[in-house]
């Protein structure tokens, strides 16, 4: 029966053509993390495709209200993100499971009601605007939360558990289980658009709201059960557990011997009552600098910039620049084109389709190459891509450079979640166990900021017939980022290309 619950790793060696076997990781723990994942992915998926349908249809001829949404989402991520990877550095596994999947369902419950109460009334906003700007603020702040804590539980599988669980085995046992859960995110990306798109279309906008918050309180029962016995059932995750306590003992430890106060000693030519006023004035200085400088805030930022991976980090952030993905902006404006709904649904889900390849060729890619080579490669294949949504500018005929744009976008995916899953396994490898949520924490932090900077241009720029505008920009940081992960490429090899490797070239190396 142990062997029925078990699966076996095998790695082929190409010299020697023989199998080796590896350690053993138990089969129902690792489908249960996979399913407790896309449950939790699906919900996320569902909202950040509907939110911007609702936005839209709220105001329509407008970005105001979608990139506003986007901003406030965006700008929570970026401010709170590092103290999240804090706080799940400091609290045990089963809290923080706790936490993520009931603030995140309720959130999204939250979302979903203000959502179906603005549906109720199509001309509230002109009848009773005092309360069409709350269930608007209500809706704006839930959903940011409910976002804010998916980030918690991201952080917790993706950079964490998987990390823990491939502990022992072989590095393809990590590249494989990084294609798995990448591969599960874009499943959701794929299907839940598509479905969410026939609902509305064929539906009513009413009725994709309910059933996302139908979704959000049904499965919040399941996703924790799962989890539990992913936690219960790896002891490689509970020994995880009991060493992250031991360090949160250390640490509160070590800050109690040190939480001493500051003696000034007595200036020559002041008298006792000077000197103590004195005293205390630069103690209180001291202990604002000193908590500044200690803040959760400061120090996750000191401890990623000290990091081997911070230009690959930056590089993969600079990639949320933009407009040019299926995203509220993106999706907002081919609705206001008149792209039917159901057409931007299956036009989402052929790019998560094409995303889901990627976990397909990075880990056939990576074997060959390395994570470092194969995310130059994945990059300047997606920036290829994304000229062609450059070129859609000066086409005329509208509905023609809608589905260029489409295309444009659709096709990077395969390059840009390569070089997304090559980044992550670069921290993987080279951060430390002790900073892994601090640095996701702040990573994803970093990404949003500069989100909510395309979510701000969209607002600046909201006349949705000026998006050729924010597709130039978008375009302009891709190559940015391209040109960031290039030069950390050449400072860690020292050159880019094995043009040696070439025939046409080889006379050239030959001494």
């Amino acid at each position: 029966m142990e062997k029925d619950a078990e699966t076996r790793v095998f790695l082929s060696n190409e010299h020697q053509h023989q199998e080796e076997e590896e350690p053993l990781l138990p089969r129902s723990m690792v489908m249960s993390l996979y399913l407790g994942y896309f449950l939790a992915r699906w919900g996320a998926r569902t909202w950040e495709f509907s939110v911007a349908l609702y936005m839209i249809y709220l105001w329509p001829n407008s970005l105001f209200l979608t990139a506003m949404y986007g901003a406030v989402e965006s700008g929570s991520t970026a401010i709170f993100g590092p103290i999240v990877g804090q706080m799940i550095d400091g609290m045990s596994y089963v809290k923080v499971l706790r936490l993520w999947l009931v603030t995140q369902n309720l959130s999204f419950i939250v979302a979903g009601g203000s959502v179906i109460a603005l549906l109720l009334v199509p001309d509230l906003k002109s009848h009773n605007f005092h309360v069409f700007a709350t269930l608007i603020v209500l809706t704006n702040v839930s959903g940011a939360i409910g976002v804010l804590s998916t980030l918690a539980g991201t952080i917790l599988i993706e950079r964490d558990w998987v990390v823990v669980m491939s502990e022992g085995h072989s590095p393809a046992v990590l590249t494989r289980m990084n294609s798995v859960i990448r591969g599960i995110d874009l499943s959701s990306k794929l299907l839940s658009p598509v479905i969410t798109g026939l609902i509305i279309s064929f539906v009513s906008l009413r009725a994709s709201a309910i059933t996302f918050a139908a979704w959000a309180t049904i499965t919040v029962w399941i996703e924790y059960w799962l989890f539990i016995s992913v936690y219960n059932g790896v002891p490689a995750i509970v020994q995880s557990d009991e060493r992250r306590s031991i360090r949160l003992s250390q640490s509160q430890a070590e800050e109690t011997d040190t939480a001493s106060g500051y003696y000034v000693p007595l200036l020559q030519g002041t008298t006792e009552d000077e000197s103590y006023w004195n005293r205390q004035s630069r103690s209180g200085i001291m202990r604002i600098l000193e908590r500044i400088s200690e803040s959760s805030f400061v120090g996750a930022w000191r401890n990623y910039l000290n990091q081997e991976i911070v230009l690959p980090g930056v590089a993969l952030a600079l990639l949320f620049f933009t407009v040019l993905s299926f995203g509220t902006l993106m999706t907002a404006t081919l609705e206001w084109k008149g792209v039917p709904t159901y057409i931007i649904g299956i036009g989402r889900g052929i790019s998560a389709g094409v995303g889901l390849a990627a976990t397909v060729v990075y880990p056939l890619m990576q074997s060959r190459l390395s994570p470092l080579r194969t995310g130059l490669w994945s990059f300047w294949s997606q920036w290829t891509c994304l000229l062609v949504c450059v070129g859609s500018i000066w086409v005329e005929k509208e509905k023609t450079a809608s589905y260029m744009l489409m295309a444009g976008v659709a096709a990077s995916r395969l390059g840009l979640w390569m070089f997304d899953l090559s980044v992550i396994q670069q921290m993987q490898d080279l951060v430390p166990e002790s900073d892994r949520c601090v640095v996701g924490g702040v990573q994803n932090s970093l990404q949003a900021a500069l989100d909510l900077m395309a979510n701000l241009l969209g607002i600046i720029v909201s006349n949705p017939e000026d998006f050729w505008m924010l597709t130039l920009i978008s375009f302009a940081t891709v190559s940015l980022s391209g040109l960031l992960y290039t030069v950390h490429l050449y400072r860690i090899r020292k050159h880019l290309f094995h043009l040696e490797k070439i025939p046409v070239f080889n006379n050239f190396f030959v001494s």
